[in-house]
């Protein structure tokens, strides 16, 4: 152990090579270390197609008006982020399914369902990738 120290003082090359390698390990176990801690039930479209047709999930499509107008999951339901905790009462009736949030990339969707979380919504899910990744695993919109 002492001959690793004196190759590390040798030159400072050799202590960022150090320091390198130990921060790309860190980074390596962190999302397997912090899992336990972070509420969030993130899908990817093959997860969010079985929820929708085995479980009778609602979508719930948080992006803006124009987004949602430009094609949507089929039937999804449309309230934007902003304007969520101001009509969550929409929802009550859906209590008892899951739901699926989608934004446009996956980057409204976590704070949505932590809204929804908040109001008491037990099985909340978000689209990993949002509409983005659902168009790229070729699957349907519906335009309004």
């Amino acid at each position: 152990m002492e001959q690793f120290f004196e190759f590390l003082q040798k030159s400072p090359f050799h202590m960022l090579l150090f320091g390198m390698a130990v921060a790309s390990g860190v980074m390596l176990l962190w999302p397997l270390v912090s899992r336990p801690f972070v509420q969030r039930n993130d899908v990817g479209t093959f997860e969010a197609v079985q929820l929708i047709n085995r479980r009778d999930a609602l979508v719930l499509d948080v992006r803006d008006t124009g987004e949602y107008e430009s094609g949507h999951i089929a039937n999804a339901k449309h309230i934007p982020e902003a304007q969520l905790a101001e009509r969550i009462k929409e929802l009550e009736k859906f209590r008892s399914r899951p739901i699926l949030v989608s934004c446009r990339a996956g980057n409204r969707a976590p704070a949505a369902s932590a809204v929804l979380r908040k109001h008491g919504f037990g099985e909340v899910f978000t689209l990993s990738g949002g509409i983005s990744a659902w168009q790229q695993a070729g699957m349907p919109l519906e335009k309004s």
